[in-house]
C-alpha cells in the first residue's frame, strides 16, 4: 500500500511540474537588463538570457514560482540559491537530465523529482543564464552550450 502511495504521489509531483500552462503572475519582472546593456547589438549573455527567460516561463515556473523562490521543503529556490554558486556542474546537470535525491540548498534539505525537460544544450544554457542572472542572482560566467555539452549523464 506504501508503494502505491508513493507512486501516486510521484506522478502527481510529475504531472503538476511539467505542466505546460504559463503562469501570469502579478509580481514583478525577474530579469531587467540594465540601461548599460541595452543596444542595437545585445551581448551574447543578454540574448541567452531573453531565450532563457521564455524556457523558464514555459518549464521551471510551476515548481520554482516566478519569484525564483521555489516551495519550502518540496523545490528548492533558485534565488538566491547557493546550490547555483557552489554546485554549477550539478546544476547544469540537473537541468539536461533531471535530478532525483536529497540535496541541501540554502542549509534546507530537499527531497524530490525533477524530470528531464528534453531540452537541448543550447536550452539548458539559456535556462542557466536566466536563472543564474535573475532576482538576486548575478552569476555573470556565461554558461556555454559547450559547457552544457562536456556534462555527462552520471551513472546510476
Amino acid at each position: 500500500m506504501r508503494k502505491i502511495l508513493l507512486v501516486f504521489g510521484i506522478s502527481a509531483a510529475l504531472f503538476a511540474c511539467k505542466s505546460d500552462k504559463k503562469e501570469n503572475d502579478s509580481e514583478e519582472e525577474s530579469y531587467v537588463i540594465p540601461e548599460s546593456q541595452k543596444s542595437a547589438s545585445k551581448t551574447p549573455l543578454t540574448a541567452s538570457i531573453e531565450r532563457g527567460k521564455v524556457i523558464y516561463n514555459d518549464l521551471c515556473v510551476t515548481c520554482h514560482l516566478p519569484s525564483g523562490k521555489g516551495i519550502p521543503g518540496t523545490y528548492p529556490p533558485l534565488d538566491g540559491s547557493n546550490w547555483l554558486t557552489e554546485k554549477r556542474e550539478e546544476s547544469i546537470r540537473g537541468v539536461k537530465y533531471g535530478m532525483q535525491g536529497p540535496i541541501t540548498v540554502n542549509g534546507e534539505e530537499y527531497d524530490n523529482i525533477m524530470t528531464p525537460m528534453g531540452l537541448s544544450d543550447q536550452e539548458v544554457a539559456d535556462a542557466m543564464n536566466y536563472v543564474m542572472n535573475s532576482w538576486s542572482n548575478n552569476i555573470k560566467d556565461m554558461v556555454t552550450v559547450e559547457e552544457v555539452a562536456a556534462i555527462q549523464k552520471e551513472a546510476e
